[in-house]
């Protein structure tokens, strides 16, 4: 039976105010809190809890049988949790259905795998805890910041205890193979790799209301003939995409809505299934074997990193951030770890793209990154201030060890806790 596998990315980073050189050691505070509520507050309106409650409707008009993912980062739950709390009772409404999965980012869908190996473990392991706190999931599948993913990452994530990983069905990645395959990585037997359907995905994303489209006006009867036209021996079709695709990129004036809520009655119809990424990567043996050396991402033609680390300006504010990377980590200070987190949300990065900037409130990528640097070179006083770059690396290693094993040793003394109360029940 063929299956599709829907999955919905959310994410919105915190808004940095104008920052000038001379509050450079003056203002510790670097962001715009009417600019983010605003953005978050638009965002919920008119896409994030419309488009929650209709993938509600969905599952229950289905009974069930509409299943699908979220990919939800942390950093954008917090700022519900401020902002908008309605899209998280949405969102835990329709965990109790069990018909969703929600799959593990990066906790500030930051670049972390890139440039720091424990720093992206530290958020992976606050995003799982987030995920279990409010949805009572522990995530299994992971989806990196922009589907970023390679064989390196492949086997951390591996050792993390996840089962799959979801990246993008990229031609120089794929060859002559189908992205409709569930796939193992090359890093091991124990992690499945799904691959999206860029050309199914994009069409809702971006060419559902397009009159140029040759597809065009889109409706879902067409749209699930067109999947039913697959080769039925391709067992799963990734469809991924933005939420923002529901109510923002397409308008609910373009029926977008109805259209989405319609979907599985023509699917079922076709018998045509649906599956989380979680059940396609546990149902689905692997095809092949799949290798990608090089970071594949969903971005741009290049479907690589360039958007993000591409030119001079992105490249010296990545480093200058990852640098002090093991010196923020010792740090015990609250509001240094926020900021920490805070600014390592990829989207900074992307307003320094000098050709594709996204939704940039910046007059150029020079002012994005000029911006940037000064809020950057205040919070590397304050780190300076508690841990000094005098500190010897010798020095610097041994208190990382010191604190590695006190968080080793609480890890353990947590495990044993909850077995103990596990056995004071019984």
């Amino acid at each position: 039976m063929r299956n599709i596998c829907f999955c919905f990315q959310m994410h919105a980073p915190y808004r940095l105010k104008r920052y000038r050189f001379f509050d450079i050691g003056q203002d510790h505070y670097y962001f715009d809190d009417l600019q983010t509520e605003d953005q978050i507050v638009w965002l919920a309106q008119n896409s994030y809890l419309p488009l929650v409650n209709t993938l509600n409707e969905m599952v229950k008009m289905s009974r069930g049988k509409f299943r699908c993912g979220i990919a939800v980062s942390g950093v954008l739950l917090e700022l519900l949790q401020q902002f908008a709390p309605e899209v998280v009772d949405a969102l835990k409404e329709l965990a109790t259905t069990k018909a969703v999965e929600f799959v593990a980012t990066p906790y500030a869908y930051s670049l972390a795998s890139e440039y720091s190996e424990t720093e992206f473990e530290h958020q992976l392991k606050r995003e799982t805890e987030i995920i279990q706190e409010l949805f009572d999931q522990k995530p299994t599948t992971f989806w990196n910041s922009e589907l970023l993913y390679d064989d390196m990452l492949a086997g951390q994530i591996m050792k993390l205890g996840f089962k799959a990983a979801m990246t993008e069905g990229a031609k120089h990645l794929l060859s002559w193979k189908s992205p409709n395959y569930v796939y193992q990585s090359v890093a091991g037997k124990s992690l499945k790799v799904l691959l999206r359907n860029s050309a199914l995905s994009d069409e809702l994303s971006f060419h559902f209301s397009d009159p140029k489209w040759y597809n065009f006006p889109m409706d879902a009867e067409k749209y699930a003939m067109q999947i039913a036209s697959i080769d039925g021996e391709e067992p799963v079709i990734n469809l991924w995409m933005g939420a923002d695709t529901f109510g923002i990129r397409q308008n609910a004036g373009t029926g977008i809505f109805d259209f989405l809520k319609a979907l599985p009655f023509y699917m079922i119809e076709r018998e045509i299934g649906f599956v989380t990424p979680g059940e396609a990567a546990k149902k689905i043996p692997a095809s092949d074997i799949l290798s990608s050396p090089y970071p594949t991402t969903w971005c741009g033609e290049s479907k690589d990193l360039s958007a993000f680390n591409g030119n001079d300006l992105q490249q010296e504010a990545l480093n200058k951030l990852y640098a002090v990377a093991e010196r923020v980590r010792m740090c015990k200070d609250v509001a240094l770890r926020r900021d920490w987190y805070v600014l390592q949300s990829d989207d900074h990065f992307l307003f320094m793209n000098h050709i594709d900037a996204g939704h940039t409130h910046y007059e150029s990528a020079y002012n994005a990154f000029i911006n940037y640097m000064n809020v950057l070179s205040d919070f590397l006083l304050r780190v300076e201030e508690q841990y000094p770059t005098t500190i010897e690396n010798e020095e610097l290693n041994e208190l990382l060890k010191t604190i590695n094993n006190q968080e080793k040793e609480i890890a353990q003394l947590e495990a044993e806790l909850k077995k103990a109360k596990k056995a004071a029940k019984k």
